[in-house]
């Protein structure tokens, strides 16, 4: 009786994983944000959607700022040191160019690209490719971070994903940039930027302006 009951848990298990993958590929045109700060894991859900299209045998396409070479030039990687091959661009509008005959276009950083990224994602949507996003909300002031907010605003599916503040061990707001730098785009990381809670971002905030 075990064995049987283990024949028809396994054969039910291979139907649900069947079905999972016959999903993935069936998948109509649509756009998918995972948004939130640094050191959220928001390239890793990038990369795990991106992987599981690739299992369902679809064409995937991964573009990625050519700005961003922290880890690669070329690939997509992520904190833990997960990585999928991409295709560095300056502009937007490559996409499209780079895009036909695909079923899912992944992008990463979406935050570093020019506002015409929305046209374009929207675009690739309405023929049917799944577009799936992953970029800061935020800049280091907690400001709305480039084509982010736009972004959201017209995804069919958006995923935060939170980083645990280092300071209280809440979840966080926000990436607090540690160095003295103004400019808006600086790549970095833990040496850069920390992850706070919203109450420990407005702590440190005051306790820099009263420093200096």
């Amino acid at each position: 009786m075990q064995f049987l009951k283990r024949i028809c848990n396994f054969a039910e298990n291979i139907t649900q994983m069947t079905g999972n993958i016959a999903g993935e590929a069936h998948r109509p045109g649509r756009i998918e944000v995972v948004c939130g700060s640094m050191f959220s894991g928001k390239t890793e859900e990038l990369i795990r959607r991106l992987r599981r299209a690739q299992f369902a045998k679809q064409k995937v396409e991964i573009f990625k700022p050519a700005i961003d070479v922290r880890y690669s030039e070329e690939d997509v990687v992520s904190h833990d040191q997960k990585h999928i091959q991409s295709t560095p661009i300056d502009s937007s509008a490559s996409i499209l160019l780079l895009s036909s005959d695909i079923d899912v276009v992944g992008i990463d950083e979406a935050q570093f690209f020019d506002m015409g990224l929305v046209d374009v994602c929207n675009e690739l949507a309405y023929r049917g490719v799944r577009v799936i996003i992953a970029g800061l909300d935020m800049d280091y002031k907690g400001v709305p971070f480039g084509p982010m907010p736009a972004l959201c605003a017209i995804a069919d599916d958006v995923t935060k994903v939170h980083a645990i503040c280092v300071k209280c061990g809440n979840l966080a707001y926000v990436s607090h940039r540690t160095v003295q730098n103004d400019k808006r785009v600086l790549l970095g990381e833990t040496q850069e930027y920390e992850p706070l809670c919203r109450d420990c971002y407005q702590k440190s905030l005051k306790e820099q302006n009263s420093s200096e």
